[in-house]
């Protein structure tokens, strides 16, 4: 019997084991009998690396028929961060200026905010920057779990800021402390207010369409920014109108606004880490798959590293399946995908006989 008439389940993704290949290595197997491994055009892997790809991803070897632009992707993050730090400095050194010249605690936690999205914005450019590195013998999917990472670094900035803003109105409160310099403070956050609107809408545009979890936690913060900044003027609007204590509650009114969206923050990027999708991706790719030709059945499983969607997808078909005609079913399972969840960017086949 020859190799393309047998009928042996294949993982279409992986590389095929060479006859030089010390056995060492081998992976443990299932109670299924041990069978090559082919990849699309054939060829053996040294070093780990596909000869007809060039990449460690086995996925790589089993191409989407759509391709992503990866560089434009990040040239468009690159811009999205830059231009978003630029506007949140110059908006959070103007309102700290005028907090320190107004004494108002609620604009004084508004410009701390502001600017520690500035540093929120080198954390998401540093996760961008390592998750390009290719993938090695030790990172076999490559680095684009950095930029999840860089996540974890923008909650911790806003619960930081939280507590800092928290402090200052309580000890305000407390001490009765007075402001000063009223309409000057108002103009600050009515900056506030403008500066992180255009920049959380500018991001949260990117981040959803580049599909980046981390630059959409960056816009949410910077969405929160322009909420401390309303709740800022309203603080100064009381004082003006003689109530004293209107500005250290308008500061714990934004601490709880901080709290919330970090509490937001964290869940989100807990959920990647912890290789969370949406269902309705698992039950859409279940259904493309099944609706194949050659399909018995199909289970799938999905995960996200950065802006990669991963799909695993088994499919079950009848054990007397050529190698070359699975194949050819896992193709049109992926192009079926490929149309359904046009966001998947990685599918990995896996055909199992009945």
């Amino acid at each position: 019997m020859s190799s393309t008439d047998a009928p042996w389940p294949c993982i279409l993704s992986e590389p095929r084991r060479c006859a030089d290949e010390p056995t060492a290595r081998a992976p443990v197997m299932s109670k299924q009998p041990a069978v090559p491994r082919l990849v699309p055009g054939g060829g053996c892997h040294a070093g780990g690396m596909h000869r007809s790809t060039g990449s460690r991803d086995p996925a790589a070897a089993f191409p989407l028929p759509a391709l992503v632009d990866d560089a434009a992707e990040r040239r468009q993050a690159n811009r999205a961060i830059a231009l978003s730090a630029l506007g949140l400095a110059l908006t959070g050194m103007i309102e700290l200026a005028l907090a320190l010249l107004s004494g108002s605690v609620g604009l004084l936690g508004d410009a701390l905010h502001n600017l520690s999205d500035v540093s929120t914005s080198l954390l998401v450019f540093l996760g961008f920057r390592v998750s390009k590195r290719a993938a090695t013998e030790r990172y076999p999917y490559g680095y684009e779990r950095a930029e999840d990472l860089a996540g974890v670094g923008i909650a911790v900035v806003i619960w930081a800021s939280a507590v800092l803003a928290g402090v200052e109105s309580v000890h305000k409160l407390l001490e009765h402390g007075s402001t000063s310099h009223v309409g000057w403070g108002i103009g600050g956050a009515a900056a506030g207010i403008l500066g992180n609107q255009v920049v959380a809408r500018y991001k949260l545009l990117v981040g959803r369409r580049i599909h980046s979890g981390t630059l959409i936690a960056d816009a949410k913060h910077s969405w929160l920014d322009a909420l401390s900044s309303a709740g800022a003027l309203l603080g100064l609007v009381g004082v003006l109108a003689g109530a004293r204590w209107a500005d250290p509650v308008a500061g714990l009114v934004v601490t709880i606004f901080i709290c919330h969206v970090g509490w937001e923050v964290t869940a989100d990027v807990l959920h990647r880490l912890m290789d969370g999708v949406d269902p309705d991706i698992i039950t859409a790719a279940e259904a493309a798959a099944d609706g194949v030709a050659g399909i018995r059945h199909a289970h799938a499983r999905a995960r996200w590293t950065g802006r990669t969607l991963r799909l695993e997808v088994e499919g079950w078909i009848d054990a007397d399946t050529p190698l070359a005609a699975a194949e050819v079913i896992g193709r049109a399972v992926a192009e079926q995908i490929a149309r359904e969840l046009p966001e998947v960017r990685s599918i990995t086949w896996i055909a199992r006989p009945v």
